[in-house]
């Protein structure tokens, strides 16, 4: 099994999707680094570019071609300028020349350079396979990217890596019961075990260095989201709901940072409704920004990224108005550890497992984190995550237009939503009544993805993908 940091779970990138853009777009980037290695780099004249699978059948409608062509750029999905990245590709197109990592100019025709084979690598649904020349192949490399931005080869020497990194781990876990055995046997709470984990790792100021940013890209997102007005790109012209939802919530107190934005809604009516309406609201947000190829925090994918930050801001804004940076960190280490144990023992790619991979294990982050921020003990934390992942199983990827809105953009929403009534419900109950432990669900999780017809797994061949067709919208 992996080692997991909660840095591997959440992480700044570029949408709209975590496994066919993000994802991708490390792969270029990783392939950059080989042809160094292998001081091939300079001898290099044109590149070709093989997607495979599911990357292939919905590659377009997730932006994989630019993000192919972003990666071997040399441009970074964390830092990137949003603003800058249509005038990159329209210089790729335009001159049909590509200045490789940012240091040679190759020639390169993305329409023939970039292959989209609809066959399935054996390995999983989302392989890569990068190939140099000079006059003859000079170099070729095959990855695959296997969800929330991770992306291995399929010798899994990245496994092997994490394999050596976790001894170093004071409380190495695998499975949920390992963690409450840690728990219990240390008497501290999750979000502790999870803390002494990373402090194998880095000092407490790196580590808070990075929650913060994580949280400032969530909360400026969802910022972005409730103040941008129009259509989204890729031809659903689908509207953007975040900015005339948060327009009919009132906010009466002037503000202008994303900060003081928080601080307005915390003097905000809430009453049910205009709870449900605000958690919506700030789901819709940031799925909108990732639709939009604009930053999010994988959480722990791209299609998926607003569930966790407006169950955070939930808690922000209408549960603990003294909320501070402790209890954002309580929540994100919380969060991350739930998130790792799904990736460990089913998956966190839509492409493997379908929708349940996506909106059910963020649902079950949020949920457990929000249940420790309420008082929770770990067994209830597990209560919760066990309870959001339960009513998600089965959930199938079936995007109109392979493009990362209808119906993904909703359910964020009802995936926050659910995390909620989890985390309150896990705390109205009894470990000792418990039926369903977390391991088993997760294990159910997994075997529902292998029996799962592949048209429901990230490739716009089944269910409302077919259905609706983009002459309907």
């Amino acid at each position: 099994m992996e080692c997991i940091s909660v840095f591997d779970m959440l992480k700044i990138g570029v949408g709209p999707s975590s496994s066919h853009t993000l994802g991708p777009w490390r792969a270029a980037e990783r392939w950059m680094f080989e042809l160094k290695e292998a001081n091939v780099f300079d001898q290099i004249q044109r590149v070709k570019v093989d997607l495979y699978g599911s990357l292939s059948l919905t590659g377009k409608g997730h932006a994989t071609d630019l993000a192919v062509m972003l990666g071997l750029s040399g441009a970074d999905p964390e830092i990137i300028p949003t603003d800058t990245i249509d005038i990159i590709i329209a210089s790729v197109n335009n001159t049909e020349k590509l200045v490789l990592n940012n240091e040679r100019i190759i020639p390169f025709q993305p329409k023939q350079d970039i292959t989209f084979n609809r066959e399935f690598l054996p390995f999983h649904a989302n392989g890569i396979r990068f190939t140099a020349f000079a006059k003859n192949e000079l170099h070729t490399s095959t990855f695959y990217s296997i969800g929330g931005g991770f992306v291995v080869k399929e010798e899994r020497t990245v496994d092997a890596e994490n394999k050596a990194l976790k001894k170093e781990f004071p409380f190495p876990v695998d499975r949920a019961s390992e963690l409450l055995t840690f728990c219990h046997s240390e008497n501290k709470s999750i979000s502790e075990i999870v803390l002494e984990n990373e402090r194998a790792l880095r000092t407490d100021e790196e580590i808070d260095f990075q929650l913060n940013r994580i949280w400032q890209t969530m909360l400026d997102c969802m910022f972005t989201g409730c103040h941008t007005e129009g259509n989204l790109p890729g031809g659903l012209n689908v509207r953007r709901r975040a900015f005339d939802m948060h327009k009919g919530l009132n906010v009466e107190i002037p503000y202008i940072t994303p900060r003081d934005w928080l601080e307005s809604i915390r003097q905000s009516e809430v009453k049910f409704r205009q709870i449900l309406k605000w958690v919506s609201c700030f789901a819709l947000s940031v799925n909108e920004v990732n639709a939009s190829l604009g930053r999010v925090v994988t959480a722990p994918t791209n299609g998926s990224a607003g569930v966790i930050p407006s169950v955070l801001m939930y808690y922000m804004v209408i549960e603990n108005h003294d909320a501070d940076f402790k209890h954002i960190k309580q929540f994100l280490l919380v969060a991350s550890e739930i998130g790792s144990l799904f990736k460990k023992g089913a998956t966190i790619s839509a492409a493997m497992g379908g929708c349940q991979a996506e909106i059910g294990v963020s649902s079950a982050m949020a949920a457990a984190a929000l249940c420790e921020l309420l008082g929770g003990t770990p067994e209830q934390v597990m209560i919760a995550a066990e309870i959001a992942m339960e009513h998600h199983l089965g959930l199938t990827c079936d995007p109109i237009g392979g493009l990362v809105q209808i119906p993904c953009i909703e359910r964020n929403s009802m995936g926050a939503i659910k995390a909620i009534n989890a985390a309150e419900l896990a705390l109205e109950t009894n470990p000792e009544n418990v039926k369903v432990p977390l391991d088993k669900v997760i294990d159910t999780m997994w075997e529902t993805a292998k029996d799962m017809n592949t048209k429901y797994k990230e490739t716009s061949e089944g269910g409302l993908a077919v259905r609706v067709n983009m002459a309907d919208c």
